[in-house]
């Protein structure tokens, strides 16, 4: 898996159950999570390869070893590779987000 990021395309934001819809067309069983305004995650990485879907508020993926940062919203997708070292920013407004893992 490759870092990838994609902006959601339609003018309307997505439903939880179409962003479940596409993980599940996947093969992959989603959870969800969330976080409060403002909340940060340090710099870290994981052991598995990571889908995730932004269902509603914002957060930023801030990228050291690019020395870059992608606020993504309601319907954007961000795929992680495993072993990627990165850190996260909250927006103004919370975020849930759907992810997945692929081991």
């Amino acid at each position: 898996m490759k870092l990838k990021i994609q902006r959601w395309h339609k003018s309307e934001p997505p439903s939880e159950r179409e962003l479940r819809e596409n993980l599940a067309d996947e093969g992959l069983s989603p959870y969800t999570w969330s976080n409060a305004p403002g909340e940060i995650y340090g710099k870290h990485y994981h052991n598995y390869d990571k889908v995730l879907y932004v269902a509603r508020g914002s957060i930023t993926w801030i990228f050291p070893a690019l020395k870059q940062e992608f606020a993504t919203r309601a319907g954007d997708r961000i795929d992680l590779p495993r072993g990627f070292v990165y850190a996260a920013r909250v927006g103004p407004h919370g975020v849930i987000c759907l992810e997945a893992h692929i081991d």
